[in-house]
């Protein structure tokens, strides 16, 4: 024990800044996707041919990238001319809405504060119940993580819970597989209203790489009412962090990409 407490003295202080200061990425880390539609070639959609999931489409001339079912995989970067399409470090991807989620350039309509009454019972104090409906484990990992020292979830009043009796909402990971669907229901049920949902990941989004699978949902979609959309295979805790905080209303407006 005399070893264990000089050791946290020797490392300091371990909890990340974030929101009031950037969050420190490593250099391999990505973030939002930039598209600089004047780099690609007229009539080249190799970025689109590329994708695994079809994220990328180029309707009326100009290509446009669904980050709910974006993957972070490169394959579009590594088909497209140098600089037509790459990952910043802006750890802002959450929205409100489905819709907002597709990106054209740079803009990207983040998530808003849930409405006034809303905020009144959940702004300082929320309790989440997780729902793995049939994820890899990636999400699931990266949502235990902002517990950890590093990230601490509980300093900003979250926390997640076993029961959704004791729960204000649910996360849902995974692309909701056939097994999992009445499980994910019947613990939607059982959270008491008014209830937040949070959707993370591009499988529980979109259905990620299981897409059009016999056995799979594509995701939450029609399924349950969605407040925050959280992109990412998977998101980086810091985004976690900022979806929820955008969410509740409590991003400082100092905060911002490394």
């Amino acid at each position: 024990m005399h070893r264990i407490f000089l050791e946290r003295l020797r490392q300091g202080m371990r909890t990340t800044d974030f929101p009031l200061k950037p969050a420190a990425f490593p250099e391999r880390w990505r973030g939002r996707p930039r598209i600089d539609a004047s780099k690609c070639p007229e009539g080249c959609h190799a970025c689109a041919e590329a994708c695994p999931t079809g994220a990328i489409e180029w309707p009326t001339g100009a290509p446009r990238l669904d980050l709910g079912r974006c993957l972070f995989c490169t394959a579009c970067v590594e088909a497209c001319p140098p600089g037509a399409l790459a990952y910043t470090r802006d750890p802002g991807l959450s929205t409100r809405t489905r819709e907002d989620l597709v990106l054209s350039g740079d803009e990207l309509r983040l998530a808003t504060a849930l409405e006034r009454r809303m905020l009144s019972l959940f702004g300082r104090s929320l309790r989440l119940r997780q729902v793995c409906a049939g994820g890899c484990n990636g999400c699931e990992a990266e949502l235990v993580a902002t517990g950890n020292v590093v990230f601490d979830l509980s300093r900003f009043g979250i926390q997640f819970v076993a029961s959704p009796r004791h729960a204000d909402g649910i996360v849902i990971t995974g692309p909701v597989t056939a097994n999992m669907r009445s499980a994910l229901l019947e613990t939607y049920e059982a959270v008491p209203p008014p209830r937040v949902v949070i959707a993370v990941g591009a499988c529980a989004i979109s259905g990620g790489p299981f897409v059009g699978s016999a056995v799979c949902n594509d995701g939450v979609g029609g399924l349950v009412p969605v407040d925050l959309y959280i992109p990412g295979c998977p998101p980086h805790p810091i985004t976690i962090l900022d979806g929820l905080l955008r969410l509740l209303g409590r991003m400082p407006a100092a905060s911002g990409p490394a």
